[in-house]
């Protein structure tokens, strides 16, 4: 992923963000085949503990022909999984630049993962009803009154993991960025902030972002000049 030599929108530790994204939301995978590039979008875990970098592991259902094409060979497939965070266009008018000098173009805001690694596949019921189950708890954790599946038939749950395939990418590097505007000087961020603060519930998450020096996605933002790297 590109990285802007200044460095300021560089994420100094993007395992961190990977932890807590990877449970809130959705990856997307991307791998290629004979036929070009395919995509899905599904959970996925991080496990830091195992391998030198961790490990994603999610599942596919089994007529997703994604899967298929990751053990060809037995040694798994190269992939990508990218996970998105809150990101919004920014109009030069909202920055104090444009009323001084006028040199100012548009943008866009972001903050994204993109974590690369090795593919495989799991085919084993045991393993794919641990990882639902750990799937599930994770995701029902904050529910007043959380769903288990042993709240379901243990007959039925095995019958459903027969329609999924699980996936585990064993990871070898974590990219992460957050462009929120750490080129732009005080009064332009500001500006930023002050209208997206009351914009769409994007422009507010990203708003949120920007003014938050405590999230593992920000630390601290450098100051910069006015140019659009």
């Amino acid at each position: 992923m590109y990285q802007p030599a200044h460095g300021r929108f560089t994420v100094a530790d993007p395992d961190a963000v990977l932890a807590e994204w990877s449970a809130i939301v959705p990856a997307t995978l991307v791998t290629s085949g004979p036929d070009g590039f395919r995509t899905s979008i599904l959970p996925m875990l991080f496990d830091p503990t195992d391998g030198a970098h961790g490990v994603l592991r999610g599942h596919l259902a089994r007529p997703n022909g994604q899967w298929s094409e990751v053990d060809g060979d037995g040694e798994g497939a190269r992939a990508v999984a990218i996970f998105h965070g809150p990101d919004a266009y920014v109009s030069p008018s909202l920055y104090e630049e444009k009323a001084r000098t006028g040199r100012v173009v548009p943008t866009w805001n972001y903050v994204v993962i993109v974590v690369h690694g090795t593919l495989i596949t799991h085919d084993d019921t045991d393993w794919l009803l641990d990882h639902v189950r750990k799937l599930v708890d994770r995701h029902e954790a904050a529910r007043p009154e959380p769903w288990s599946i042993d709240d379901a038939p243990d007959g039925y749950i095995r019958g459903q993991a027969k329609g999924i395939v699980g996936l585990e990418l064993r990871i070898d590097r974590i990219e992460a960025k957050r462009k929120l505007s750490q080129n732009r000087s005080d009064a332009d961020v500001a500006g930023v902030i002050e209208a997206f603060s009351t914009g769409t519930s994007m422009e507010r998450a990203v708003a949120a972002a920007m003014r938050d020096p405590h999230d593992p996605v920000l630390h601290s933002r450098p100051h910069g000049g006015d140019r659009e790297e």
